[in-house]
This record gives C-alpha cells, structure tokens and sequence, in this order.
C-alpha cells in the first residue's frame, strides 16, 4: 500500500483515506469537507494524526497510511500501513469494550479509558499493510 499522496481523500465507497509516512517534514491539509464534518490531517514520518470537527479522531505513532477508513457508532475499519511496526489510538466511547481484529484474527478485547481512547500496536514490515477493526462489544 502506498502512502495517501493527497494527505486526505475521499474514496468512492464512502470511506476516507490519509497519510504519508514518507514525508520528512510535517506537512498538513484541513478544511476538508466529507459527509458534513470538516476533517484534518497532519502527517510525515513521525507521527499522523486525523481530527473531525476539531475533535481527535486517529494517531499513529511512527506517521501511517490508513485507507478506507470508516467509522460507525459500533465500529472502526481500516487498513494501515507504514515503514514498521506502528501504534495507532481512536478515539472511540468512554469506558467500554471493543474487540481488536487485525488482519481478521482476533487480538482480544480491549477496555477504553475515561476519555475514550484505545491503543493497539501492530507489527509490520516495511510498506506492509494490514486490515483493521475495532469492534464495539
């Protein structure tokens, strides 16, 4: 998977796709309009990180490329991709449980803190990708 040159985009089935982790330098794209929120991104090899109307939404940590990502009020999918091994937070409800499948095999369940947010690492290989998605339990 290559990385989302356009920094933000729309997909035709609905989902959004961002992210460059080749980027040396911090580089950002906002205002952008999908499905009535404004979305945000910054991104380069160190750290990206998506925001929806203001509010935090995604961040990995080495910077990542995530495709088709879709958000629903029972679950978060994607597919993720960077230079390593990456570890990724959402911003899901507070104090609940989901169940974390990473390329379709289940990682266990998983409690978020008071303000909602779940960390998962994933191993990977340079330019590798893999299928994600936290399921609200």
């Amino acid at each position: 998977m290559a990385a989302v040159k356009e920094l933000l985009r729309a997909e035709n089935d609905g989902t959004l796709s961002f992210g460059d982790y080749t980027l040396a330098a911090k580089t950002k794209k906002d205002d952008y309009e999908f499905e009535g929120d404004i979305y945000k991104v910054k991104t380069f090899s160190e750290i990206t990180k998506l925001e929806r109307n203001g509010m935090f939404v995604y961040e990995s940590v080495p910077g990542s490329a995530v495709e088709n990502f879709k958000a629903t009020e029972a679950e978060v999918s994607f597919e993720v991709s960077a230079q390593g091994d990456v570890q990724f937070t959402l911003e899901l409800e507070p104090e609940s449980e989901y169940e974390v499948f990473i390329s379709g095999e289940s990682a266990g369940k998983m409690n978020t803190n008071l303000s909602g947010k779940l960390s998962v690492s994933v191993e990977l290989t340079k330019d590798q990708s893999t299928q994600v998605r936290v399921v609200k339990r």
